[in-house]
């Protein structure tokens, strides 16, 4: 799909949308295809997050109300969810992608943690998600059939050392989607994560030495690292009817990272660097 190619996989669907922040940022992207795709939904992100942020930009192109909402907050979160449906309806589809950790961008490292700090990253990144998902079933939000998906990274299964504390939090998120799909599935309402491989957004620039690890993943991805558009894509996909049945998975969309053990072109790198030490 492109972002000018619709299907309408999403005609008459009403969602929620947490954690657009800017153009790069991948619930920016899926905003857009949602919105090609014919859906109608409300757009959210923390307080500070839109006094920095450009989400009235998005809105205006969408067609979207903007709320405020620090997920944190369980209070807050429920009138979230109460706005929303009183201006949209019941929801179709939610997209959770949320995610902080303050240990990352003070630079602690994984055995020196501030565990004030480590709170805040499990309480936003991934205990969020059950909050949103506790507040909808509260509410009685969610239609039959719903979908909800959680932007997850395969750091929840292998431990990258720079992403520290948030290998943890994206264990938990998972397992908190696993753990409501099964509770959830009666209605048929479905609850996925998918591990995007790294992607250049304004928060994955921001992690120490991300750009090593894009570099290394697009060597060892057959298909190469994917855009926040083709994830944007898959992610319709899994809001749309055509997924009905895939529910309590983490779905890998990497390009083949987490399954391909090692490519030439890896090979010939690691190859050239061991010569050029022999020098």
């Amino acid at each position: 799909m492109t972002q000018n190619n619709s299907h309408n996989l999403l005609k008459g669907k009403t969602g929620l949308i947490f954690g657009a922040l800017d153009e790069r940022s991948i619930a920016w992207r899926v905003a857009l295809s949602c919105k090609r795709e014919g859906a109608s939904f409300t757009l959210t992100n923390a307080p500070i997050a839109l006094r920095f942020g450009a989400l009235d930009k998005l809105a205006k192109e969408t067609g979207s109300e903007v709320l405020p909402c620090d997920v944190s907050d369980y209070k807050q979160v429920l009138e979230l969810v109460d706005a929303t449906v009183e201006k949209n309806g019941k929801l179709d589809f939610i997209l959770h992608a949320v995610g902080m950790s303050p240990n990352i961008r003070k630079g602690n490292q994984y055995y020196r943690l501030n565990y004030r700090l480590m709170q805040q990253t499990l309480e936003i990144s991934a205990i969020s998600l059950h909050k949103v998902l506790q507040a909808s079933v509260e509410k009685e939000a969610l239609n039959d059939g719903a979908s909800i998906v959680a932007l997850s990274y395969i750091g929840a299964q292998r431990i990258f050392s720079k992403y520290s504390d948030m290998n943890d939090a994206k264990a938990l998120l998972e397992s908190i989607a696993r753990n409501f799909g099964s509770r959830l599935g009666k209605q048929g309402i479905r609850v996925n994560t998918v591990s995007q491989g790294p992607t250049k957004t304004s928060a994955g620039s921001g992690i120490r030495g991300f750009d090593a690890m894009y570099d290394f993943a697009e060597l060892l991805s057959p298909l190469g690292n994917p855009t926040a558009d083709e994830c944007a894509d898959y992610c319709v996909t899994l809001f749309s009817d055509l997924t009905r049945k895939v529910t309590m998975q983490n779905l890998f969309h990497d390009g083949g990272f987490s399954t391909n053990g090692i490519s030439e072109e890896l090979i010939y790198d690691l190859a050239e660097l061991h010569a050029s030490k022999k020098e």
